[in-house]
């Protein structure tokens, strides 16, 4: 491994990149897929439900992939893996049973009652992959990236060719089959939830090999520390949920309903019209995916990483410059997906589609989602101390603050008051732990350094969207010479910090 600790954090980055990115990219390649094939209201549903699937999947890990982390750090890593295992797998079993009976009601109170199937396999997924969540940490701890990169690629693999093969192969055979066995308003949508389940159940079968050496185990003096630190955490992971999430579920109750003439005139009801834009936000927030997967990949290695450090005395300058490398990468994505937006955007439909209305979102869903990412790295102070019970408040405050704008900007603006909220959101949030962080566990970030590529990056973005008339090809050329002024720049700063990028 390499001898400087930001190599290695890059090089594990990459790695679990290959697991995350490539994965996460193969299934963005589903994203014009679905928007040829289904109406902007069938997409809203898909929205939707897996905005659902990624609520209830925190809900049912509550916290024990990073307590899994910490107290293999402190206890004996086979037992720790053994107790909280068993504690997942009767949580889970608990949750199929009461699930299986109660699913019809929660199909009802969400709005598919006439589609309960699509709740039910719902919860199915969720349940599979609750059951990977803790295996896949222990590939994560063991630096197994390589086994974790291949069974991601399997799984989104075998996901991407149920899809084609469903959608575009037998899509008329798929549909009759689902609407003999599930109804007449089942519709193609069934077998993208089908097709997840498939490939949800071939992760876990993959990950049987790190099952090996378990049995339940359930030791009380193990258990309840571990427990309470992971109540906040799960706390924490709800409640950023409610940010990452309650958009896609609030949008289609609180968006403005035109009136009953122009509802008339455009052929839909007042439900169909409130998918629509709702299809329409869910797809363009896909732009900005890539920003999305890089803090997600930087997660995967991270999280181990910071752990190791943390009897490092040089821990806190060590901290410090990685958060300013990932700003300037986080930068370098922004820039790349708004000064191509011009390509980029027939990933959402072709030339006049009704989801490229909804552009007018990506910038500032692209900086927000940067300033997750800092509160992600921010966060270390309170895990590290083992203070995770400030992360809740933090997260509350966060949650509160998005769904103050859900609630208010929705109603007068649509789906561009959703993307507000979360930029207003991790905004506080940011600032918030940024500040409380000095206070008990201080690190020397370089933040005068970092607001300024933040501005220097803004303003290269707002000087190219001021020649809009021009052809394609001009702008794309001059967009790409904008880019490497902005590589160059920091090449150029960069250059006098100890640790080289």
């Amino acid at each position: 491994m390499s001898n400087n600790p930001i190599k290695a954090l890059a090089g594990q980055t990459v790695i679990y990149g290959m697991g995350t990115i490539v994965p996460r990219l193969l299934n963005y390649l589903l994203v014009p897929l679905y928007v040829r094939v289904f109406a902007a209201g069938v997409y809203g549903q898909i929205t939707d439900l897996y905005a659902w699937i990624a609520f209830l999947l925190a809900l049912l890990t509550y916290g024990m992939e990073t307590t899994f982390f910490r107290y293999t750090q402190k206890e004996n890593p086979e037992k720790v893996f053994n107790n909280i295992v068993s504690c997942i797998i009767l949580t889970t079993g608990i949750f199929l049973v009461l699930y299986g009976l109660l699913y019809k009601n929660f199909a009802h109170l969400i709005q598919y009652e006439h589609n309960t199937q699509y709740v039910l396999f719902l919860g199915i997924i969720v349940a599979l992959d609750a059951l990977t969540a803790v295996p896949f940490a222990k590939l994560r701890k063991n630096n197994k990236a390589k086994l974790f990169t291949i069974i991601k690629i399997a799984n989104v693999t075998l996901n991407i060719g149920l899809n084609l093969f469903f959608l575009l192969v037998i899509p008329e055979t798929a549909l009759a089959i689902s609407e003999k066995v599930f109804g007449p308003q089942a519709g193609l949508l069934v077998w993208v939830l089908i097709s997840n389940v498939l490939s949800s159940l071939l992760s876990l079968i993959l990950l049987l090999p790190q099952f090996k050496g378990y049995h339940f185990e359930l030791n009380k003096s193990l258990i309840r520390p571990m427990l309470a630190y992971a109540l906040p955490i799960l706390l924490i992971n709800l409640v950023g949920m409610v940010n990452e999430v309650a958009d896609k579920i609030l949008i289609k109750y609180l968006t403005p309903i035109p009136d009953t003439d122009t509802l008339s005139a455009i052929d839909m009801t007042g439900e169909e019209y409130a998918l629509q834009q709702l299809g329409i936000y869910g797809a363009n927030f896909k732009l900005a995916v890539l920003m999305t997967i890089f803090i997600q990949m930087f997660r995967y290695a991270s999280e181990p990483f910071f752990f190791g450090k943390a009897k490092d005395r040089n821990a806190p300058e060590l901290y410090a410059k990685v958060m300013t490398y990932f700003v300037i990468f986080c930068l370098l994505i922004f820039l790349g997906v708004m000064l191509y937006i011009d390509v980029l955007k027939y990933f959402v439909g072709r030339g006049g589609s009704d989801y490229h209305e909804g552009l007018v979102i990506v910038p500032i869903v692209l900086i927000a989602n940067m300033f997750y990412g800092i509160v992600f790295n921010l966060s270390i102070w309170f895990k590290l101390t083992d203070k995770t019970f400030y992360g809740t408040i933090i997260s509350i405050i966060g949650a509160s603050i998005t769904l103050l704008c859900l609630f208010v900007l929705v109603p007068q603006i649509g789906y561009l008051g959703a993307a507000i909220a979360h930029l207003a959101c991790y905004t506080v949030m940011m600032l918030i732990s940024y500040f409380w962080g000095q206070k008990h566990f201080p690190v020397p970030y370089q933040v005068g350094r970092i607001l300024l590529y933040i501005v220097f990056a803004i303003l290269i973005y707002v000087f190219s969207i001021t020649y809009v008339d021009y052809s394609l090809i001009t702008k794309l050329i001059i967009n790409t010479l904008l880019i490497l002024v902005y590589c160059g720049t920091v090449v150029f700063f960069e250059r006098k910090n100890p640790l080289k990028i």
